[in-house]
């Protein structure tokens, strides 16, 4: 294990013992509640660029800091602002879509679980795409800044691996990771699930930013 692991897994260790402890999970759950577009903001910003750092360390074996790092956490910090929007718009549209009769309802841990299903596909299959391909720009974007500064957005769009993008990110990650993962997102009180998307934060940055290098 070399230095940079160590160095990593104390800050995760040191973020998810704020996150478990009672004072300090107390203290992050009202944070949450009371200014949840800030916290969404940190929360994604610190531990997605973990996750992307993790990434590296992955591929490349060591630690390297990215191009534009601290752009890049900004990104990530609009994508939690984001997804702390989308959480409650899929998930009050799906209740309205129930409650008009447009789905199939349930009583009981079976209507629990496929209210849970249907937000997790209803994202999936249309803010999550999205918002991943406009990521995927935006990183382009930054790594082709660094070495051309007259690199514009248009020149980043045709760069990107959409071919690598549609089978790895959306043929894959998908209906094999995010669908399941979003589906225990929903299951979770509402209090707990920002708790689990700090942990699924980790994990997106891992696999957009291993997607991207690996192709």
């Amino acid at each position: 294990m070399k230095k940079g692991d160590i160095l990593w897994a104390a800050v995760f260790l040191g973020i998810s013992a704020l996150l478990i402890i009672p004072v300090t999970h107390e203290a992050f759950v009202g944070a949450t509640n009371a200014h949840p577009y800030l916290m969404g903001f940190i929360k994604f910003a610190i531990m997605a660029t973990m996750g992307e750092l993790l990434a590296i360390r992955i591929i490349s074996g060591s630690y390297k800091k990215p191009n534009g790092l601290l752009y890049r956490a900004a990104v990530w910090g609009i994508v939690g602002l984001l997804i702390v929007l989308m959480f409650n718009v899929f998930a009050n549209g799906v209740a309205g879509a129930v409650k008009a009769g447009l789905l199939f309802k349930a009583e009981g841990m079976l209507g629990t679980v496929l209210n849970a299903i249907y937000i997790s596909l209803i994202i999936n299959f249309t803010f999550g795409p999205m918002f991943m391909a406009a990521h995927r720009i935006s990183d382009t974007y930054i790594d082709m800044k660094a070495g051309d500064k007259k690199a514009r957005l248009s020149d980043a769009i045709a760069k990107t691996d959409w071919v690598g993008f549609i089978n790895f990110i959306i043929g894959k990650t998908v209906p094999y990771f995010w669908i399941p993962a979003h589906t225990i997102t929903f299951l979770l009180p509402p209090q707990y699930r920002v708790l689990w998307a700090a942990y699924l934060s980790i994990a997106l940055g891992i696999i957009l930013s291993y997607g991207r290098r690996k192709a």
